[in-house]
C-alpha cells in the first residue's frame, strides 16, 4: 500500500456506518486468515521470536512477506515489536494480549484443519471425478 495518498475524501463521511463497520470487520478477517499471518501468530503466541526464528518456522514465506506481513499484525494490534540497542540491533515479536485471545480460536481452526484433512482430500476427489 502507497503512504503516498493518505488524503481522506469526502466520499467517506457519506458511508452508512453499518457498512464501514463491516468493512473493518472483514478487513481484520482478511488480515488474521491470511495466507502467512495464522502461522506467525501462532509462534508469537508461545513467547517472544525474533525475526529469523519467524522466517525459520513459516514454510515458504519470504522476507518481504513476512516483514509487510509483521508490520500488518503490528499496525492492527496483534504483535508488539522491541528493539533492543545492541549491535548489531536485536528485534523481537510478542504477540498482545488481543492476539493471545485469538490464541484459543486459531489453535482450534488448526486443530480442526488437521482432524478432517483426509475427509477434504477425499471429498475432492470425489468431486473432482465427476
Amino acid at each position: 500500500m502507497s503512504q503516498g495518498n493518505t488524503a481522506v475524501t469526502d466520499e467517506v463521511s457519506t458511508i452508512d456506518p453499518a457498512k464501514l463497520d463491516m468493512c473493518t470487520v472483514l478487513e481484520v478477517l482478511n488480515r488474521i486468515s491470511g495466507k502467512w499471518a495464522i502461522g506467525i501468530l501462532l509462534e508469537a503466541s508461545r513467547g517472544p521470536v525474533r525475526f529469523t526464528e519467524l522466517e525459520r518456522s513459516v514454510a515458504g514465506i519470504s522476507r518481504r512477506m513476512l516483514t509487510l506481513t509483521l508490520r500488518n499484525l503490528e499496525r492492527d494490534g496483534l504483535l508488539e515489536r522491541t528493539i533492543y540497542p545492541t549491535v548489531p540491533p536485536r528485534v523481537e515479536y510478542q504477540a498482545t494480549p488481543m492476539a493471545r485471545e485469538l490464541y484459543d480460536t486459531l489453535s482450534g481452526l488448526v486443530g480442526w484443519a488437521e482432524r478432517h484433512r483426509e475427509e477434504i482430500a477425499v471429498a475432492r476427489e470425489v468431486y473432482d471425478t465427476k
